[in-house]
């Protein structure tokens, strides 16, 4: 099930990365999950300035009845749309200088002297490297070992 709803999550992603772009927004990440019964397409899209709920509406107006006509998805589900939050997923490398001085968490597809998980603040990325400070020490990953990395937001 998982290799189908990557597969819509990819299809859709492909469909609508363009012409989100032609409206002046990014579009950062798609989901295609299933909860409490329900089937739901998040859209995660973000511009300079950031996202509001009237964009929001307005690239669900716009992209909705689009996905129906595709039918990428054969069954009833949710479109939501949304910007990515707080802890903004870092999927492309395009995404990274943005988040350099801050604090990410980054896990790894397999362990790296026996660590999966880390937490630091990014540095820079550099010849395929994501160069975290991470307790003091400088720690360097491979992009492309990258599962999965996003910014975390500290509370003052």
């Amino acid at each position: 099930m998982e290799q189908k709803t990557q597969r819509i999550a990819k299809q859709v992603q492909s469909l609508v990365e363009p012409i989100l772009e032609g409206m002046g927004y990014e579009l950062v990440d798609v989901e295609y999950v299933s909860s409490f019964g329900r089937w739901i397409l998040r859209l995660f899209v973000d511009k300079e300035g950031g996202v509001t709920i009237g964009d929001c509406a307005r690239i669900s107006e716009e992209l909705g009845d689009l996905l129906d006509v595709k039918e990428f998805i054969r069954h009833e589900y949710n479109l939501e749309v949304s910007s990515p939050g707080l802890d903004r997923p870092l999927k492309k490398e395009k995404d990274l200088p943005r988040a350099f001085g801050k604090k990410v968490k980054v896990r790894l597809a397999a362990p790296l002297n026996g660590r999966r998980n880390f937490t630091g603040v990014l540095v820079r990325y550099e010849g395929g490297l994501l160069h975290l400070e991470v307790d003091g020490q400088d720690v360097r990953l491979p992009w492309p070992d990258v599962e999965k990395a996003n910014l975390v937001y500290e509370f003052k």
